[in-house]
């Protein structure tokens, strides 16, 4: 029988506090996300309050000498009624500082709107059921994605409704007539032809609806000579069809991923930089974060209980012990607030330092290569942290808003032996494509080649990947009449 031994083993085990899993989570949400986390905890603990503008009352200092044996100290919490001021810079907002307004989007959503169209209609409230079920079904772009059948049986299984294909189609029609046209459409196609439907019969639409109804694949794959000997046109009679259709909305949802089309989506900067007189000043946005303190109530009944402790009854001990652990949450919470914005303004400064040059005037081509790393060593963080600060935030300049994600990028030597940022190379790519004959666009291998005379050594599936990257199609889908 084999022999047993016990033995002991030392192991390094690296644990979070409490504090420190608060201030990692309060890292990762913007400012919008943080007003609304703030009004959480306040509900939550009724230690925790806000500072209004009235005078705070100090309270009785006199007994913070008489510390506890057991598992706190009194002492810890006596001063804790002064504002906890997180309000770290002098450069932020006060409550007396001049406010201008920070521009973002709001606005009725595209699912309100639909159902606010639905109201409108004359459908029977079980028709209006089952519009509501599609509605909820239409993706952001303003698709309908999911076939007919498979919505007839999901209303099958969900809802115990019998409803058939034809009586799904007849109300989707309905649908695809409210705003913005060509919303309910199952494919690009379908999207195109609700569109060119509504607009004046002219000669240029009623061509155009042809080819988008009967030619789209030659349309989609620019085969212009093949539509032009099909219907028997001249070429500028294609070209002015063609503006026709340019003109329509691929995605009539506005696609809350499309970064150019905001329409309903909130932006709130979480930083504000300012250019004065060449000086580069950074503001938190704390519009709407609120000064924290505890409770000086709660404080009191601490003070009473350490001075009758002893005649303390199990029920005041209990309560004693709840206040104690709201004391904790929200000195936590306080402390947690006070780092995360001191880690947001120490990234951020050293993001700005480190291209100083691209924020003076947001050129581009004055961009540094910067990976997370490069900012991690110069703060003295962890790169998970400057990636929870990077993500989801974003920075009101002079020239625009941007999310944090957008000054970094990796980098490449050019001959020279200078080394530039990737986005400068994507800049110039764009500059190109947007120069270029449409007649006879730019394929990769030319694009490569300008690149390579400008010193940028560049392989032509590198120069594709940037290009697929800028969300710019291939020459052939780029060429125009």
């Amino acid at each position: 029988m084999p022999s047993q031994k016990l033995s002991l083993q030392q192991k390094l085990l690296q644990k979070l506090s409490p504090q420190q899993i608060q201030v990692i989570k309060l890292l990762e949400i913007p400012t919008i996300q943080l007003e609304q986390r703030i009004k959480k905890e306040l509900e939550e603990n009724p230690v925790l309050e806000m500072i209004d503008d009235g005078p705070i009352d100090q309270g009785d200092d006199s007994d913070s000498s008489d510390n506890e044996s057991d598992e706190f100290s009194l002492e810890d919490y006596m001063d804790e009624d002064d504002v906890p001021s997180y309000k770290l810079n002098a450069n932020n907002y006060s409550k007396d500082d001049k406010q201008v307004d920070i521009p973002y989007s709001s606005g009725t959503s595209f699912y309100e709107s639909l159902t606010e169209q639905l109201g409108l209609t004359e459908l029977s409230d079980q028709q209006k059921l089952l519009a509501e079920y599609i509605i909820g079904n239409i993706d952001e772009d303003g698709y309908l994605r999911r076939d007919l059948l498979s919505i007839s049986d999901d209303l099958a299984f969900t809802l115990n409704m019998n409803v058939s294909e034809k009586e799904l189609l007849e109300i989707l029609e309905v649908i695809q007539d409210f705003d913005p046209a060509g919303v309910g459409a199952q494919t690009l196609q379908e999207c195109l032809l609700l569109q060119i439907q509504r607009k004046k019969g002219t000669e240029s639409s009623i061509l155009a609806s042809k080819i988008l109804e009967n030619s789209f694949d030659e349309f989609t794959k620019k085969h212009y000579d093949k539509i032009i000997n099909k219907y028997g046109i001249t070429e500028e009679q294609l070209k002015d069809a063609l503006a026709e259709i340019l003109k329509l909305n691929p995605k009539p949802g506005g696609s809350a991923n499309n970064p150019h089309n905001r329409s309903n989506q909130v932006i709130i900067p979480d930083f504000t930089l300012d250019n004065v007189d060449g000086e580069l000043i950074l503001s938190l946005n704390q519009r709407n974060v609120p000064d924290l303190r505890m409770n000086s109530t709660y404080m009191d009944m601490l003070r009473g209980y350490s001075d009758n402790r002893k005649n303390a009854s199990k029920s005041q001990k209990d309560a004693v012990q709840f206040v104690k652990q709201k004391l904790d949450s929200a000195k936590w919470f306080i402390d947690a607030i006070r780092q995360r914005q001191q880690t947001l303004l120490l990234t951020m400064s050293e993001i700005i330092d480190f291209q100083k040059e691209y924020f003076k005037e947001g050129d581009e081509t004055r961009m540094r290569p910067m990976i997370l790393k490069d900012i991690a060593d110069r703060t003295g963080l962890d790169i998970s942290t400057i990636s929870r600060v990077s993500n989801s935030k974003y920075i009101q300049t002079h020239f625009g808003i941007y999310p944090l994600k957008y000054f970094f990028s990796e980098g490449m030597q050019k001959d020279t032996g200078e080394e530039v940022s990737t986005r400068e190379i994507k800049k110039i790519l764009q500059d190109c494509i947007d120069k270029e004959d449409k007649r006879k666009p730019l394929t990769d291998d030319k694009l490569a080649a300008i690149l390579k005379e400008k010193s940028y050594p560049i392989a032509r599936r590198t120069v594709a990947k940037y290009r697929e990257q800028l969300g710019i199609p291939v020459a052939r889908l780029r060429k125009e009449l």
